[in-house]
């Protein structure tokens, strides 16, 4: 009998887990022993070479091993076909054809790591643990014997169970009815995609290819917003992405905000099923679209996850929203739903899944549960305020102790509609805008053009319109260069000193870009275009302010900007409109479209799932709607920034011009006089 204690010794980094192991056992059994993090698909064949490893030699004091290169067999004939048809880095070997044969320290690089970590890109954000619901398994089935009877899916099973430890695995009947034709093909060697829903779930054959399938399974992240559906398509062996796109939401036909929609299916029957039919075939194109991107078929998209609010939840799971049009804002579920990607006929594979995030409440949905999954104010140590701006506004406020949430209707207008000259975010858009405080002059960016309008060559007939971060910025710059008072009235030309005010009805408006001699648009800033925008910021405020009073607190540590339009907004200027509670400039922070992230966690992390289960019954919701103070905090903010706070963090960083201006029947016009405050 040999003496165990005197195999040689392996220990893996950066686990730090190390065994003593026979001479001749592969690396590869030797991690699945250990329990180290080792990726295979093949399952040791030596054909995927998901399995790399980087041996380490030379005296390791730290695990007292010293390791030699000759702890490790020779390279051998299947690495160097891989090296050669692939290419292999060096020092880099299969773990499935290397063998111990001595002392060896042993390093798994990330992307062999089954549960690697992807990295985002802000330093601050959460990375994403690989661990997808959906594994593609080779197997090698025993073929048919008449002297031990058994049909072809108990031995597929029987293969799953021994090779992978895939027990009891479920095959729907597409799978079973071409399962016989695949073996043989196969020469009784297929990949397998098991899709296990959760740890203890019982596995679920998707589909099966003969031999090693080397094309990649894809899964696609769908923020199924109001206004935009914005789709991320992901590789579910690796987590990188292959493709986004976003198209606008074809429901806007039947109303630009959510309670337009509910009052359309109110009132015209059959109107909930139109909506359904309208987003079920956006989705279709959009996977259709992510896929020709990333080289790929819609059938090879194995599994989707999609948040939205809830009533877009409803609509596009064919359940008819109106009770969510009236208190108490009853769901019909606020769980997880888990279906068949054919239920819903998105286009992608057959069999594949389609998950949706649980909503939190009747107002604040799976969209904001999918920000708290990015963003996570349930583990921060400092008081966040996460705004997620868009046509409906979804808000948490938390730290570690207590996640508070609600939703506001800001309506379209900061993405640019019920704007005078307003478009979406496309080429030609004024995105960016400085105004000059003594000339009142100004100069701007356009999406597609890298110099501003200032600038020597910039061609002033490409600008076709304004998109939503200009519209916020002109406002702003319109604040501070006293061309609007503190009541967003805009002044006359007499008094604000500036031809570029002229008059607009009994109002005033200000001329942002003027290129009819040549041809192009005249774009203006109305008076019109103010007060929407102050009507949606004060919408966000006041949501943000009820939160605050619930928490008992004054002021917000920091706060973050989420979602597509979000991520463009200028901190300062967000801070001069007043669309968020004062804070320093440097502690407003961009997130990008968080709730597009948090399902692209859940599409690549199962555990992530269960996470945002259980946080979101922990997370507080406060109803805008029938909350008393709502109103008062809405009249307050509609000053620009705000009329009972005062801003001392905002008024570091810039000076508001104090001045308010005579106006006639509602603002701008009279003898446009400028009047001082007092006080």
């Amino acid at each position: 009998m040999t003496d165990a204690s005197q195999d040689p010794l392996v220990i893996f980094t950066p686990s730090g887990r190390r065994g003593r192991f026979a001479s001749g056992t592969p690396v590869l059994t030797a991690a699945r022993a250990l329990g180290v993090d080792l990726d295979s698909v093949c399952g040791g064949r030596g054909i995927c070479s998901r399995c790399q490893i980087q041996p380490a030699f030379g005296a390791f004091d730290k695990h007292g091993v010293v390791s030699e290169p000759g702890a490790l067999t020779a390279w051998n004939g299947v690495e160097q076909r891989y090296k050669d048809r692939r290419g292999l880095a060096e020092g880099r070997r299969l773990g499935c054809q290397a063998c111990i044969t001595g002392d060896v320290v042993i390093d798994v690089p990330p992307e062999s790591q089954v549960h690697r970590q992807i990295v985002r890109k802000r330093a601050e954000a959460r990375s994403i643990t690989l661990d997808p619901a959906l594994r593609l398994h080779f197997v090698e089935v025993d073929e048919p014997d008449m002297h031990h009877p058994s049909g072809d899916l108990e031995r597929l099973r029987a293969a799953l169970a021994a090779q992978w430890g895939v027990e009891g695995a479920e095959a729907p009947l597409p799978v079973l009815q071409r399962l016989q034709k695949v073996l043989r093909e196969g020469e009784w060697k297929v990949t397998v995609a098991v899709h296990t829903a959760h740890e203890g779930a019982v596995p679920r054959i998707l589909d099966l290819w003969p031999g090693l399938r080397e094309r990649p399974v894809w899964g696609a992240a769908v923020d199924l917003g109001s206004t935009t559906i914005a789709c991320h398509l992901a590789d579910l062996q690796t987590g990188e992405l292959g493709a986004s796109s976003g198209v606008m939401n074809p429901q806007i036909r039947f109303g630009e905000d959510l309670m337009s929609r509910v009052s359309y299916a109110m009132m015209n029957p059959g109107g909930a099923a139109e909506m359904t039919r309208a987003a079920r075939a956006a989705l279709r194109g959009l996977m259709a679209e992510v896929a020709q991107q990333a080289g790929a078929a819609p059938e090879d998209i194995l599994e989707a996850v999609i948040v939205c609010n809830p009533v877009m939840h409803h609509l596009v799971l064919g359940i008819d929203p109106v009770e969510l049009g009236w208190a108490p804002f009853a769901l019909a579920t606020s769980d997880a739903v888990s279906l068949g990607a054919a239920e819903l006929d998105l286009g992608i594979h057959p069999q594949g899944r389609v998950q949706f995030l649980p909503c939190i409440a009747g107002h604040v949905g799976a969209d904001a549960a999918a920000v708290a999954l990015s963003e996570s104010p349930q583990t921060s140590d400092d008081l966040v305020l996460v705004v997620d701006v868009g046509t409906n506004a979804e808000i948490l406020l938390g730290d570690r102790t207590q996640v508070l949430a609600c939703s506001s209707p800001t309506g379209p207008a900061f993405e640019g509609a019920q704007i005078s000259s307003g478009q979406r975010a496309a080429s030609g858009a004024i995105e960016r805008v400085r105004i000059d405080p003594v000339t009142r002059e100004p100069r701007f960016r356009v999406i597609g053009q890298d110099m501003w309008s200032d600038e020597p060559g910039f061609d002033g007939t490409a600008v076709t319109g304004i998109c939503g971060s200009g519209i916020i910025e002109v406002i702003a710059e319109m604040r501070l260069a006293g061309i609007v008072d503190v009541d967003g009235a805009v002044g006359s030309p007499d008094a604000v000193g500036s031809s570029r005010c002229v008059p607009d009805g009994r109002t005033f408006a200000y001329v942002l870009h003027d290129a009819t001699a040549t041809g192009g648009p005249r774009v203006t800033v109305t008076q019109g275009d103010v007060r929407a925008i102050q009507l949606a910021k004060a919408a966000l405020t006041a949501g943000a302010q009820l939160l605050m009073d619930r928490r008992g607190v004054e002021k917000v540590d920091r706060v973050v900007l989420a979602g597509a339009f979000g991520a463009h907004i200028s901190p300062l200027h967000a801070l001069v409109l007043g669309m968020i509670p004062d804070c320093p400039v440097a502690k407003v922070t961009s997130a990008g479209n968080a709730a597009g992230t948090g399902a692209r966690i859940a599409l690549l992390d199962r555990g992530a799932r269960a996470e945002i289960a259980q946080v979101v019954r922990r997370i507080e919701k406060i109803e805008t709607a029938v909350e008393p103070k709502f109103q008062a905090h809405f009249v307050d903010a509609m000053a620009l920034p705000n009329k009972s706070m005062p801003y001392p963090e905002l008024r570091k960083a810039a000076t508001l011009p104090d001045l308010k201006f005579e106006t006639a029947s509602g603002g701008g016009g009279g003898e446009g006089r400028r009047r001082r405050r007092r006080g």
